[in-house]
């Protein structure tokens, strides 16, 4: 299959490389000058989708999306799927599915989850959304950039999935790394802690495969001096896409706006930004009650 591909970073270039490996023609582009195993670089994202079957896109928000969108889908090849990886809000995924009906084109919005590991291993979970027959075009590729994906509905349903997921994301970091510093000051042995949560009713994700701890549980960023798996100004993005979803959505999200605000803290007036998202945990454990 011709595929182009827009948006070669930490995320889009291994996913790129693994379609290669896999025998497909790759013609990519990005706005910075990025050079990927197989893939053949074009100097714009026009010259990019020419005569592609899919255009995958992954790209920093939803501003973004919209002016590529805007530059694309004019000279697709009818019938093409646009396939874009990004996480950006549910009304630009909606809006570029109008576009790419309009112009008879297919779309699908398909974040991801799984991080750049996810990305390299090709062991990604994609969140679909978009027509039956778009997400038909689409799944193949899935199956060779990831280990799962899951239609969820129609257009900006996987943008949806996305938010909420990562919403539950941020509110049980932040409760797992309190609860460790809580531990701290009551005198609890971290290791007795975690084998105590990690198989009762405080069970998590992020207690039981990311713990924030280190030298707890498996390998994760926190054995890394918290060098990122996902930054924390990428969650602070994702929190921020949620709360937005929640105010248009009329949603009550107490515990997301509250997340939301303490990674802003964390990330825009402490020393968060560079760092995982689970390098909550320091900053609970310098802190006191007031």
């Amino acid at each position: 299959m011709r595929i182009g591909f827009i948006g070669l970073g930490n995320m889009g270039a291994p996913m790129a490389a693994n379609l290669a490996k896999a025998g497909h023609q790759l013609h990519g582009f990005d706005t910075a000058a990025v050079a990927v195993d197989g893939i053949t670089m074009v100097g714009s994202a026009r010259d990019a989708v020419a005569g592609a079957e899919v255009v995958i896109t992954m790209l920093p928000n939803g501003a973004i999306l919209r002016s590529v969108a805007e530059d694309i889908l004019p000279v697709m090849e009818p019938g093409a799927a646009l396939v874009d990886c990004s996480t950006v809000d549910v009304e630009s995924a909606r809006a570029v599915a109008v576009q790419a009906e309009q112009a008879g084109l297919l779309f699908v919005d398909a974040p991801v989850s799984g991080g750049v590991g996810g990305a390299s291993a090709g062991t990604l979970t994609f969140m679909a959304g978009g027509s039956d027959d778009a997400f038909a075009k689409a799944a193949p590729l899935f199956d060779i950039m990831g280990q799962k994906a899951v239609h969820c509905g129609e257009a900006g349903a996987g943008q949806a999935a996305k938010i909420c997921n990562n919403m539950i994301l941020g509110v049980t970091m932040i409760a797992t790394c309190e609860a460790f510093a809580l531990a701290d000051k009551l005198g609890l042995d971290r290791q007795k802690m975690f084998d105590v949560v990690s198989t009762s009713s405080g069970y998590s994700w992020t207690m039981n495969a990311y713990c924030p701890a280190p030298g707890i549980g498996p390998q994760s960023p926190s054995d890394n001096d918290y060098q990122p798996g996902f930054a924390a100004e990428l969650m602070l993005k994702d929190l921020r896409l949620s709360q937005q979803a929640a105010e248009s959505a009329d949603a009550d999200t107490p515990m997301g706006l509250l997340a939301e605000r303490l990674y802003a803290q964390f990330v825009e007036a402490e020393d968060g930004k560079g760092r995982d998202f689970s390098a909550m945990l320091p900053r609970f454990e310098g802190r006191g009650r007031g």
